[in-house]
């Protein structure tokens, strides 16, 4: 697939300088460039790779001013970096062009499927499913009875949505993911064994959300667990009943959240973080990797380590924490001198 200067531009309704006829095929970084390819400059620490670039075109911002001659043709745009992002877009739609119903998938009569589908072989689509138009559904997945999906979703191979829950315009879901599996609620008895209280909630995904790899969305007991407007969730991340995270929010790998926890908007949490049940995490809160939450957190608060704290505090623990070997033989030692001054006084 070739792309000219002048479609690029185009579509980036971006400024050309050199050939506008120049093509490519494929993309390349500043500092590693390939003949044929399409490179982007948005850091200025890479600033001096361009002037021995091989791609044949790089995208720039707006403001660059080159020092001495470039031989690539240039793309000036407000944002190399978003422009970028437009164009992989675009690319990937281009990849993803699948459509039509193949043979070896199982189709409800009942369902309701939307215009301009891809349903791939292997895949199971319960009874009353609706889907919207252009949904995209890999091979090996399945969808259960009563799912409703919106427009322009994409279910990559092997992913499983139960029975009820609502999935929203333009989500991603990737392999292997499950969303709708029972929330993990059991009651203890008296001889000690516990009794499965039944999930009969469900999960509502909204619109723009992007779910990884093998990663879980438990249903609720009750109620909806609830993944907010353009949520993104890495792989391996599991989400436990009644959950709800707030629109924007975007969570490493590994993370777990257990049940009832509400998580605001636009909040950032790295890898393998840990949050109990029923906390309010407020608005933008950012949680370093591996961190352990002890509490409700409030907003805009950042924090580090297990039990996690509040990163300046973090920040100047940390000068002790490296020297705690170092500050165990001072008070060893403190404590002999104290020791030998008592002896003294006592023998005076």
């Amino acid at each position: 697939m070739e792309f000219s200067a002048q479609q690029i531009a185009d579509f980036l309704h971006g400024e050309i300088i050199g050939d506008r006829d120049v093509k490519v095929n494929n993309l390349s970084k500043i500092d590693d460039s390939i003949p044929g390819t399409l490179s982007f400059l948005s850091n200025p620490k890479y600033s001096h790779f361009i002037y021995d670039c091989k791609a044949a075109i790089i995208l720039v911002n707006n403001d660059f001013v080159p020092e001495k001659p470039i031989s690539a043709t240039l793309i000036k745009v407000e944002n190399a970096y978003q422009s970028l992002a437009s164009l992989l877009q675009l690319v990937d739609s281009f990849k993803k062009n699948k459509s039509g119903i193949e043979p070896l998938s199982y189709v409800s009569a009942s369902a309701e499927i939307g215009a301009e589908p891809y349903i791939g072989a292997f895949s199971y689509i319960g009874d009353n499913v609706k889907t919207g138009k252009s949904v995209k559904i890999y091979p090996q997945s399945y969808i259960g009875d009563n799912v409703k999906i919106g427009d322009d979703v994409t279910i990559y191979a092997g992913a499983k949505i139960y029975a009820n829950c609502v999935i929203g315009d333009r989500c991603v879901i990737h392999s292997g993911a499950v969303i709708g599996a029972d929330g993990f609620g059991f009651a203890p008895t008296e001889d000690g064994s516990y009794n499965k209280i039944p999930q009969i909630g469900n999960v509502v995904l909204e619109s723009d959300v992007e779910i990884g790899a093998n990663t879980t969305v438990d249903r609720a007991t009750m109620g909806s667990t609830i993944i907010h407007k353009g949520v993104k969730l890495d792989n391996l991340i599991q989400i436990a009943h009644n959950v709800e995270v707030g629109s924007n929010t975007v969570i490493a790998a590994q993370t777990g959240i257990a049940g009832s926890t509400k998580i605001g908007p636009n909040c950032m949490f790295g890898g393998q973080v840990g949050i109990p049940g029923h906390l309010h995490i407020e608005k933008g809160v950012k949680i370093s990797a591996q961190a352990g939450i002890t509490g409700n957190v409030k907003e805009n608060s950042i924090l580090l380590g297990s039990p996690a704290m509040p990163h300046m505090q973090f920040s100047k623990s940390y000068v002790y924490f490296k020297k705690l070997p170092e500050l165990a033989n001072t008070i060893n030692n403190l404590q002999k001198e104290i020791e030998q001054l008592r002896n003294q006084i006592k023998a005076d």
